[in-house]
C-alpha cells in the first residue's frame, strides 16, 4: 500500500537537515520524514503518522536541542491554523531558507544561477496582509460559527479568536464576526468573507447562500457601523458583489513615489503586502533600467500596478491581461491618473496567439508577473522582441526556475540577478524577481 496511517507509532529521534517547500523539517534516512514545526539544526523526538512511498509524515513530540533562530510564535493559534507555517523560525531565518529554496529550484530544475543576488525586498511581518478569503462555517455540535484559516494539513476551519498577518482592523474583528454571524437566522448559510483592507476603507465581501432577511441586514449594519467596516454581499458570481447600504467608499491603495493612486474592488488581486508591494515596484523600474524613449511591455498586468509607474518614466507602455474586469480598471486608473501613454488589452496569454496584435511593434524592455503557473507559453514571443532588458516577477520557484532555463538556454538571455520578496512572512510562500539581459 503505497499510503496509509500509522495507529501507533513508536518515538523516534532524529536530526532536522533542512526545511520542505511546506515549511516541515526534514529527517534524512533510509526514508525521508518530515516533520512539522520541527527546525534545521534541531534534534528531537518524532513519531511517524502517515506512510508514503517516498517518504513518512510525523508528528512533533519533544524539541531535544532547539535551533538557535527558533522564536516564540505570536499567534495563539499557530500550529492548528494553516495561515502560517514559519512563525517559529526569526524573520532574518525565514528569508534565509526561502533564499536557499530559490537558490535551489533555480540550479536544480533551470540550471541556472544569477550573476548577483538582489538584497531581501522586505516589509511588515505582522498586520500585513490586506487580502485574505476566510472560511466560514456554522458547527451545528459545538453551536458556534468559525472564521479564519483552514487547519493545516485538514480541510477544517480552524477555531481562531484573532489573526496576527491580517492588516487592522481585520486583524481583530474575527471574533466579533464570529459572534455577529452567529446571530444570524442565516448562520449557515454564510459560506466565506474575503477581505481587503484598502488606504480608504476595509471591505468585507460575504458569501451569502441564500437572500438574507431584514433582521439579518440589520445586524450586518450595526456591525459595519460599530466596526467602520463596509460590508458586502455576493448571493452568486462576482458579478453579484453589491454593497449592503446603498453607497460604498472605493477601495484605492497609493504608491506615493510615483504620485499614484490605484482603485480595485475587494476581489481583484492586489499585492498582499503594501509596503514590499512598493519596494518591489521601486526595485523593478530600476532593474529595468528605463529610458525616456523606452517602449515597455507588461504582462499579466493586473490592474497596472507596474505599468502606471512604467509610463510615468517613459515613452509608452503596453499592459496585456487576461481578465477583462482588470483590464478596465487598468484604463479607468491611468485616466485617474491622468497618464495617457499607457494602453491594456486583454488577451490569454497562456495560448499560442494570445495579445498577438499587442505584442507587434517592437519593445525594448519586458516586465512579466504571471500567476503561479508561470509564463512559459508566451516566452518565445516574448524572446522575438529581443528586448535589452526582461524583469520577471514571480510567486512560485519552481516555474520561475523552469522558465529562466528556457530563457538562459534556448532564447538568448542570461540572468543577471535575483532575489526573494518577503510578500507573505510567516508563511511558505517565496516570491521572488529575476532580472535578465539580452545576450549580446
Amino acid at each position: 500500500m503505497s499510503r496509509g496511517r500509522i495507529d501507533a507509532a513508536m518515538p523516534e529521534e532524529g536530526s532536522i537537515a533542512a526545511l520542505n517547500h511546506d515549511g516541515e523539517g526534514v529527517v534524512r534516512g533510509a526514508k525521508t520524514v518530515f516533520v512539522p514545526g520541527a527546525l534545521p539544526g534541531e534534534r528531537v523526538h518524532y513519531a511517524r503518522v502517515r506512510k508514503h512511498r517516498a517518504y513518512d509524515e510525523a508528528k512533533l513530540l519533544e524539541i531535544l536541542e532547539p535551533a538557535p533562530e527558533r522564536v516564540v510564535p505570536q499567534c495563539a493559534h499557530f500550529g492548528v491554523c494553516g495561515g502560517c507555517a514559519l512563525q517559529h523560525l526569526a524573520p532574518e531565518a525565514q528569508l534565509a531558507a526561502k533564499q536557499r529554496e530559490l537558490a535551489d529550484n533555480l540550479l536544480r530544475i533551470g540550471k541556472v544561477s544569477p550573476a548577483r543576488w538582489l538584497p531581501p525586498i522586505t516589509g511588515p511581518v505582522w498586520g500585513y496582509r490586506r487580502r485574505a478569503r476566510l472560511g466560514v462555517k456554522y458547527v451545528l455540535k459545538r453551536g458556534e460559527v468559525l472564521v479564519g484559516f483552514r487547519e493545516r494539513g485538514k480541510p477544517y476551519i480552524a477555531a481562531l479568536e484573532r489573526c496576527e498577518i491580517l492588516a487592522p482592523p481585520v486583524d481583530a474583528l474575527i471574533a466579533p464576526l464570529k459572534e455577529m454571524i452567529g446571530s444570524l437566522a442565516a448562520r449557515d448559510r454564510i459560506a466565506q468573507i474575503e477581505v481587503a483592507v484598502a488606504d480608504t476603507a476595509t471591505v468585507l465581501v460575504l458569501r451569502n447562500l441564500d437572500p438574507l432577511g431584514a433582521t439579518d441586514r440589520e445586524a450586518l449594519a450595526r456591525f459595519e457601523a460599530k466596526h467602520a467596516v463596509q460590508i458586502h454581499l455576493q448571493p452568486g458570481g462576482h458579478d453579484t458583489i453589491h454593497p449592503l447600504g446603498e453607497t460604498a467608499t472605493p477601495l484605492r491603495y497609493a504608491l506615493p513615489a510615483h504620485d499614484l493612486q490605484f482603485e480595485f474592488r475587494a476581489t481583484d488581486f492586489v499585492q498582499v503586502n503594501a509596503l514590499t508591494n512598493s519596494r518591489l515596484v521601486d526595485l523593478a523600474l530600476d532593474s529595468l533600467q528605463l529610458g525616456a524613449e523606452d517602449r515597455v511591455l507588461d504582462l499579466f498586468c493586473g490592474l497596472g500596478n507596474f505599468s502606471l509607474p512604467i509610463a510615468r518614466r517613459v515613452r509608452a507602455v503596453v499592459g496585456i491581461e487576461g481578465e477583462a474586469g482588470l483590464v478596465a480598471r487598468a484604463r479607468d486608473n491611468a485616466a485617474r491618473n491622468g497618464i495617457e501613454n499607457a494602453q491594456f488589452h486583454v488577451a490569454d496569454l497562456t495560448q499560442a496567439d494570445g495579445g498577438a496584435a499587442a505584442l507587434a511593434g517592437g519593445f525594448s524592455r519586458v516586465l512579466l508577473d504571471p500567476p503561479r503557473t508561470g509564463a512559459l507559453e508566451v516566452l518565445p514571443r516574448v524572446a522575438a522582441l529581443a528586448a535589452a532588458r526582461l524583469v520577471y516577477v514571480s510567486c512560485h520557484p519552481g516555474t520561475l526556475a523552469r522558465d529562466l532555463g528556457v530563457l538562459c538556454h534556448q532564447l538568448g538571455y542570461r540572468l543577471e540577478a535575483a532575489g526573494v520578496i518577503d510578500m507573505f512572512p510567516h508563511t511558505n510562500h517565496v516570491e521572488s524577481i529575476a532580472v535578465l539581459e539580452r545576450d549580446r
